[in-house]
């Protein structure tokens, strides 16, 4: 089962990271496109035109193959996933049928007449069109991201154990969770500044080339606008991000800086290597080398500097003074929650409706640690520490890079001085992969960092599981792999085709 559980992680994990290379494109290019649209109609000027069909063909190609990939991985869910379905599908799968029926249709609507509509509808016609699918796209992130939301921290709910199952007593609960919204705030973001760093290299490198230096020149100066600002947008909620987390997943804040013992006015890990040899409740020192800046975490996860930031031996052997309870008690409480459960089923069968109700008040007494009485021991609800610090210091240094990056080349362009400077150009170029790194960085942070959880504190993630045979996952395992590889490579080879033919009529 073991074994089983591990392939069906490692699918999940292929497909949501083949998939996130294609979603952040197509959040922020739809904008910048209908940015440039709106100049043509304000304007006039064909060359705007010229520019914006030439964006929107390579928004089309990686929209096409984006959408294949977000199919497979809802299907996962039922083939490998059938415990979590069964378990909140109720829940989990209502913001998956609105993001279907509303968002996805008014995407996919007016989809075909920003492709296919020019010279046959008006020109603000077709740029509402434009704006309208722009709209459609990052709506439906959100409701996949309130979806994910939910799992990290599930609001809005009730379990029944009549049915053993998740039920909604609230769908704005769930809609408008502060850790939802946050998440899709600094995801979409993410994918803003990917879509600029793509038209910024892009146009880079035809300047590079000494090829439609006045398109390039235009997209450049878009690109690199457009990523300024959502650049800052991005510092702005991956601070709420932060907050969030600290308050809803303390156990994911310690791992994303190596915390293991909390303290007041903790400071902010700038850059460091952590000790390999460091396990919980030891001696031994946390880092090999690190830079911290003082009071920042604190700041950043209490907005206070005086802030107390638990670490993960708090968490883990408890913190009476701080009121958090050892992990040795939440599973305690997770196993009374577990058992109560099955002294109800049993006690429904035989009609006993006293054990019924006596039952049944143990298990709403206990539910809040219902997941913890999974755990074969307290050290299972520790992440992986390592990856999940790693990964979060390479987003964050990444991301500053790339807003110093905007600045100066908007200042080079806007003085008309970057084809002068060919190394800044270079980077550019460089930038857009960079820029993909950073964004699955932060998904690892995001669903490495909340294990062993499927639903943060309610089912873990060898739970939610289906019982398959591991052979069976692997054989599908590496039919992905090459499916999703051939259409990666398919997509490069049509935009790199694209792009070569350039800003072509």
């Amino acid at each position: 089962m073991e074994l089983s559980v591990d392939w069906s992680r490692a699918q999940f994990a292929l497909t949501a990271i083949y998939h996130f290379l294609f979603v952040p494109l197509t959040l922020g290019l739809s904008f910048i496109i209908a940015i440039m649209e709106s100049i043509y109609v304000k304007t006039g000027n064909e060359e705007w035109k010229k520019i914006t069909k030439f964006w929107l063909t390579l928004f089309g190609i990686n929209f096409a193959i984006g959408v294949a990939t977000g199919i497979i991985m809802e299907f996962e869910f039922g083939t490998n996933w059938a415990n979590y379905s069964w378990f909140v599908g109720d829940i989990f799968g209502a913001p998956l049928a609105v993001e279907g029926i509303l968002a996805f249709f008014l995407e996919a609507t007016f989809f075909a007449v920003m492709f296919f509509g020019w010279n046959r509808v008006s020109k603000r016609f077709h740029l509402i069109s434009t704006w309208l699918v722009a709209i459609g796209s990052n709506l439906s992130a959100f409701w996949i991201l309130v979806a994910n939301g939910w799992m990290q921290y599930p609001v809005g709910t009730m379990f029944n154990p009549d049915t053993a199952r998740n039920e909604m007593t609230s769908f704005l609960d769930v809609a408008l969770s502060p850790v939802a919204v946050s998440k899709f705030l600094h995801t979409v973001a993410s994918g803003y500044v990917i879509s600029a760093l793509f038209v910024m290299g892009i146009s880079a490198w035809y300047l590079l080339k000494g090829r439609h230096f006045i398109e390039a020149k235009k997209s450049l100066v878009v690109g690199a606008s457009f990523g300024l600002l959502t650049s800052i947008f991005l510092f702005f909620s991956g601070d709420e991000s932060a907050y969030q987390v600290t308050q809803k997943q303390p156990m994911k804040l310690a791992a994303m800086e190596g915390i293991y013992e909390g303290e007041h006015r903790a400071g902010l890990v700038a850059f460091g290597i952590l000790n390999p040899n460091k396990k919980p409740g030891d001696d031994e020192s946390v880092f090999l080398f690190d830079f911290t800046i003082p009071y920042a975490l604190s700041i950043l996860g209490q907005r206070d500097t005086e802030g107390f930031i638990a670490g993960i031996d708090d968490l883990l052997y408890g913190n009476e003074e701080k009121g958090i309870p050892p992990m040795d008690a939440r599973i305690q409480s997770g196993q009374l929650a577990v058992q109560a459960l099955k002294d109800y089923k049993a006690a429904k069968a035989e009609n006993n409706t006293v054990l019924m109700q006596e039952s049944k008040e143990i298990l709403q007494a206990n539910m809040h640690n219902f997941g913890y009485g999974y755990l074969e021991n307290k050290e299972q609800a520790v992440p992986p520490v390592a990856l999940t610090f790693y990964s979060f210091h390479l987003m964050v240094a990444l991301g500053s890079f790339f807003f110093i990056l905007f600045i100066i080349v908007l200042y080079l362009a806007m003085a008309s001085k970057i084809e002068k400077f060919r190394k800044i150009l270079w980077l550019c170029v460089i930038a857009i992969p960079l820029g993909y790194i950073a964004a699955e960085a932060g998904w690892i942070v995001a669903e490495v960092g909340r294990q062993p959880w499927a639903i943060q504190d309610l089912m873990p993630v060898h739970i939610a599981a289906t019982k398959l045979s591991h052979i069976n996952v692997q054989i599908s395992f590496f039919i992905f792999l090459v499916l999703f590889t051939t259409l990666l490579i398919a997509e490069l080879g049509i935009m790199a085709k694209q792009i070569k033919k350039g800003f072509a009529h």
